[in-house]
């Protein structure tokens, strides 16, 4: 039994810790339309397999009755098959109501939720964006989770979705 304890503490030890936290600021621009509807979103981080390592937000319309508004989430293909069929919504601390165009930051904690389960490596931060009567548009953004240095990584969106800003301070 004493044989394996210097083994599993060195195990525990050997693991790695990130300390980082994850700020997101997305831009919804201002389109030009006949009849503009808010764009539904989901950001999610993918791994390099691009399987789901979690969600981060996802931005619908709560206000329809009897949650109507969720049978449009199917809108945001790539969201939807990867994740967003198995989902029930709306899920708490992810999902909120759609936003206006203009910039808006989301922030989260290295210690908390998706972030916390993360370990170090590579992955991708992706934003999708569906809006009624219009396009479709998913960005995504690499990075690299280590909590040992800081980063700032910008993508430019070309019709839904404008300027993604990724900031990751260790």
């Amino acid at each position: 039994m004493h044989k394996l304890l210097p083994f599993a503490l060195g195990s525990l030890l050997a693991a790695p810790v990130v300390a980082a936290d994850l700020n997101l600021k997305i831009e919804v621009p201002r389109l030009t339309v006949a009849e503009y509807h808010r764009p539904y979103v989901a950001v999610w981080i993918e791994r390099p397999d691009q399987s789901l390592a979690g969600n981060l937000a996802v931005w619908y319309d709560l206000k329809k009755r009897d949650n109507e508004g969720s049978k449009w989430l199917k809108d945001m293909r790539q969201w939807w098959r990867r994740s967003g069929r198995d989902l029930q919504m709306p899920v708490d601390g992810v999902s909120g109501a759609t936003k206006v165009v203009g910039e808006h930051s989301l922030s989260f904690s290295g210690d908390k939720g998706v972030l916390a389960k993360l370990p170090a490596g590579d992955y991708q931060l992706l934003v999708e964006a569906a809006r009624e009567g219009g396009g479709r548009e998913v960005v995504k953004v690499p990075f690299q989770w280590s909590g040992k240095a800081d980063q700032q990584i910008k993508v430019q969106g070309t019709n839904e979705l404008g300027l993604i800003t990724l900031n990751i301070k260790s």
